[in-house]
């Protein structure tokens, strides 16, 4: 079994507390696809003939990519890589690309697992953070979502300054109402040269409260077990037959490919990744040339 992993690098706007790599500006949109499937083709042998059992739109904002543009990349992987005739093909979409036509187009594609980044149902949070959506779109994302897609999964964020365990007890409750099969938790973290850590620092924002934040994460682990979620990994619950396959295979050691801008690589051996910067991964492309950089790893650095 083996994954693919596309990150597609381009958000509407940035959220106060990501560190992960994306651009606002969607200009190099088209060259960037074009160049996930250069990538795809020079890299087609690197998996051998191990069956590709899941491929995974993360990012940045996936959802910003049109339905065709989806497809158009999927396409592409099954014509380089030995699919699996049933793939889970996961994409990571936010509740304000979510509108009930796009849904319905969404479904009509080869993708069959949404992952919603939800982060909160209280707009105070979504403020907090930044998000672009709104308590009201994340609640309908998920009406209508559901209508079309029974593998949904969805994110929140837990350890938020100034809110309460109240709130964070009312989010999950929220959460586990709308009866999805997998939900993903993660606790908020002050990353390096983020705006939540300017925030903070300037007295703005108080400063994350760890004790807090851990005694939410097992009122978290407490109120899905009651629900016969199974927790199957750190930040990851999901229903019998609902875990999510490219999580599992991270956890497992499975080899994937990262395709794109920052994404990783592994095959059991070495670790690959890309280039941080869409203008050079681009113009590498272009030219042929594999923007990566390897590290072989010896026993102990594939046991840590």
């Amino acid at each position: 079994m083996a994954g693919i992993y596309i990150h597609i690098p381009f958000c509407k706007q940035a959220c106060y507390y990501c560190d992960f790599h994306f651009s606002t500006s969607i200009k190099k949109k088209d060259d960037m696809i074009i160049s996930l499937e250069k990538e795809m083709m020079l890299r087609k042998d690197e998996l051998g003939t191990e069956s590709i059992k899941t491929i995974y739109f993360g990012g940045g904002t996936p959802s910003l990519l049109s339905s065709e543009e989806i497809n158009r990349l999927i396409e592409t992987a099954k014509k380089h890589f030995q699919i699996d005739e049933n793939p889970e093909i996961t994409l990571e979409a936010n509740p304000d690309d979510l509108s009930k036509g796009r849904i319905e187009e969404l479904a009509k594609s080869a993708v069959n697992r949404l992952s919603i980044g939800v982060q909160s149902f209280f707009d105070s949070d979504l403020k907090l953070m930044n998000r672009a959506h709104d308590s009201i779109e994340a609640s309908s994302c998920l009406k209508n979502a559901q209508r079309y897609f029974e593998n949904i999964s969805i994110d929140l964020i837990y350890g938020i300054p100034n809110g309460s365990d109240e709130q964070w007890r009312a989010n999950i409750e929220k959460a586990l109402a709308f009866k999805v099969p997998h939900i993903s938790a993660y606790a908020l973290t002050v990353e390096p040269k983020t705006a939540l850590e300017s925030f903070i620092s300037k007295g703005l924002i108080p400063e994350i409260d760890e004790e807090k934040a851990a005694s939410q994460f097992f009122t978290l682990i407490d109120l899905l077990e009651q629900n016969e979620f199974l927790h199957y990994e750190i930040s990851n619950f999901g229903k019998e037959g609902f875990f999510s396959k490219n999580n599992t295979a991270y956890w497992l050691g499975k080899s994937y490919l990262g395709i794109g801008p920052s994404a990783h690589s592994y095959n059991g051996i070495s670790r690959k990744w890309n280039v941080k910067n869409n203008t050079k991964y681009i113009n590498s492309l272009l030219e042929d040339k594999l923007p990566y950089e390897e590290e072989k790893l010896s026993k102990i650095d594939r046991y840590n």
